[in-house]
């Protein structure tokens, strides 16, 4: 048995929905599903423009979200940031709104 077996569930982690995703925070092989879920609340919740933050090091975050994000049916585009939001270190995506309508778009800034 491994240390991490032996460790009890991490308590879920309620992370704010405002457009803006930094995933320094969660462990790499998370990365995927987190970006996942949280476009998916920022859809629902009318957030069609968000900024994901996944670093510069050698880009191997960034490949796995954007292979993630050209999978999504949803997502109307992708670029980097401006340099003085983050340039290749950081993902903007422009989402499409919900297709029943129930969510109303807001511009992130």
């Amino acid at each position: 048995m491994t240390d991490a077996e032996d460790e009890p569930p991490a308590e879920p982690f309620v992370l704010p929905v405002t457009g803006e995703l930094d995933l320094h925070a969660f462990a790499p092989r998370d990365a995927v599903s987190v970006v996942e879920e949280y476009l998916d609340e920022c859809r629902r919740r009318g957030l069609l423009e968000v900024r994901i933050v996944h670093g510069r090091g050698q880009g191997v975050r960034r490949a796995e979200v954007r292979r993630a994000l050209e999978q999504r049916a949803d997502v109307r585009a992708f670029r980097d940031a401006a340099p003085a939001s983050g340039g290749w270190g950081a993902t903007l995506v422009v989402l499409a709104p919900p297709a029943d309508g129930s969510a109303a778009p807001r511009e992130v800034k």
